[in-house]
C-alpha cells in the first residue's frame, strides 16, 4: 500500500537513495528526490490520453502549501479544456512581450532557452543561485530599469560572504539574463559590461579537499577501515563531522566540550574569538566512547608519546596518506572544511551566512558585526545534525 504524503515532515524525512524517485500528495501532485538529496516538485497529469510532468520548482524554495495551491489552480486549467504545460509556455512568453517584463521573469525565460538539453541537476543548480543571490535583489525590477549600480551592488553581497567562486557563476547567470534581453529587443545595451572586472574575485590558497559525493563517500569509508590507534581513528572520525581547523581538533580539551549539552566551546586564536560548535549525536557518541579512554588527560587527543601534549600536527595527514589519499592534491586534515562548506551550500541548500558562522570566519553583516558564537545558533544545530545524517548516508 502507498503512502501519501501530506506534511512538510514526511518530505523532510525522505532520504535519497541510488535512484531518483517520487512520492505522490494528492491532486496529482508529486515530490520527486534526486540522489543528490534535491527534492523538486512534479505535477503528472494526463491531456489528450498522454501523460505529463509538469515542474512546479524546489522544495523548499516552494513550500507544500504553494505547491498543493499550484496543483489546484492547474486542476482548473485542465477543467476548462486547457494543457497547463502549453498555458506555462503561452504565459511565459506572454511576460516578456508585456510592459511588466521583470529581470525575474526574464531570467527564468534564459535558462528554459540556454539550458535546453543540460541536466536537471545543472538547470537546479543555475536556480538555486538565481534564488538565493540574485531575486531578492533585482527579481521584481523591470528588466528595463536594470542599471549597472544594480548589478554591481548585488554581486558585492556576495563578495562581502568571500563566496569567489559563486560571483563566477552569478556573474555568469546575470550577463547571459541581460544579453537574452537584448536578443528579444528588450533593452538596447547590457549594463553588465560597464561593471565586467569590478568585483574582484577573492583568491584564496585552497587546501586539497574532495568536494564530489563519488569522492567523499570513498573517503568516509576509507576512514571507517582505519587500523591505526583508537585515538587517531577518532579524530578521523570527527574531522569532517566537526570542520574545524585541524590545530583546534587536535589541541581539543575535554573541559571546553559539554557532552550533555551537545556542544563544544573554544577559542579561536586565529580570530581571539570564542566559537561554539553543536554536537550531532554521532559526535557526541565518538567523544563518549574516547573519552573512557583519555577523559582523565586534559587533551581529548593526547600525543602518542607524551600524554601532557596534545597529538602531533602531522598525525590527521600521517593517516590520510596511510589510508591512500594523496594530502597534496586529494584531501588534507584542513580539507574538511571546504568539503563541508561546499556541500553544505550546493547539495544541503544552507545559507552561506549560516555555514560561514560555523566555520568562524569573520564575515561583516549589515550592522558590522564581524562574528557572534552564538548568531544564527538553531540554524546551525540543525545544519550540524542534517550534515551528519547526510554523511551517514554517503556511507551506506
Amino acid at each position: 500500500m502507498k503512502i501519501m504524503i501530506t506534511t512538510d515532515s514526511q518530505i523532510r524525512a525522505l532520504k535519497p537513495t541510488n535512484k531518483a524517485y517520487r512520492k505522490g500528495c494528492g491532486r496529482g501532485l508529486n515530490i520527486m528526490v534526486h540522489p543528490t538529496g534535491q527534492k523538486y516538485w512534479i505535477y503528472r497529469y494526463k491531456f489528450n490520453d498522454k501523460e505529463n510532468n509538469l515542474s512546479l520548482g524546489i522544495y523548499p524554495s516552494i513550500s507544500f502549501l504553494q505547491a498543493q495551491k499550484e496543483a489546484i489552480n492547474l486542476k482548473e486549467q485542465m477543467r476548462e479544456g486547457l494543457n497547463p504545460t502549453i498555458e506555462r509556455k503561452v504565459l511565459k512568453n506572454a511576460n516578456l512581450q508585456g510592459k511588466g517584463n521583470t529581470f525575474k521573469a526574464v531570467a527564468l525565460i534564459m535558462m528554459e532557452n540556454h539550458f535546453n538539453g543540460k541536466s536537471h541537476g545543472y538547470k537546479d543548480k543555475s536556480l538555486r543561485y538565481f534564488e538565493r543571490y540574485v531575486f531578492g535583489w533585482l527579481g521584481n525590477l523591470p528588466i528595463t530599469s536594470v542599471k549597472s549600480a544594480h548589478l554591481l551592488d548585488c554581486l558585492e553581497r556576495i563578495q562581502k560572504l568571500n563566496l569567489g567562486n559563486t560571483i563566477k557563476k552569478v556573474s555568469l547567470l546575470i550577463n547571459l539574463t541581460m544579453k537574452h534581453a537584448m536578443l528579444r529587443d528588450l533593452i538596447q545595451s547590457n549594463p553588465y559590461d560597464a561593471i565586467k572586472g569590478m568585483v574582484s574575485i577573492p583568491k584564496v590558497k585552497h587546501m586539497a579537499a574532495f568536494t564530489e559525493e563519488s569522492e567523499v563517500r570513498g573517503l568516509l569509508k576509507s576512514i571507517a577501515e582505519f587500523k591505526g590507534t583508537f585515538i587517531v581513528y577518532t579524530a578521523l572520525q570527527l574531522a569532517p563531522l566537526l570542520f574545524v581547523r585541524p590545530k583546534e581538533l587536535r589541541t581539543a580539551k575535554w573541559e571546553d566540550i559539554d557532552l550533555q549539552k551537545s556542544e563544544w566551546k573554544f577559542l579561536v586564536t586565529k580570530t581571539n574569538t570564542e566559537h561554539l560548535v553543536p554536537l550531532s549525536t554521532q559526535a557526541v557518541k565518538l567523544f563518549e566512547d574516547l573519552f573512557s579512554l583519555t577523559g582523565r588527560n586534559e587533551y581529548v587527543f593526547p600525543n602518542g608519546h607524551d600524554p601532557k601534549k596534545p597529538m602531533s600536527d602531522a598525525a590527521i595527514n600521517a593517516a590520510l596518506k596511510r589510508l591512500g589519499f594523496d594530502t597534496k592534491t586529494e584531501i588534507t586534515g584542513h580539507g574538511f572544511r571546504a568539503m563541508a562548506r561546499t556541500l553544505l551550500h550546493e547539495k544541503l541548500g544552507f545559507d552561506p551566512n549560516v555555514i560561514e558562522h560555523q566555520l568562524a570566519h569573520k564575515v561583516p553583516d549589515a550592522l558590522g558585526q564581524a562574528y557572534n558564537r552564538t548568531r544564527f545558533i538553531e540554524q546551525r544545530i540543525k545544519m550540524m545534525q542534517v550534515y551528519a545524517d547526510y554523511l551517514d548516508n554517503l556511507k551506506m
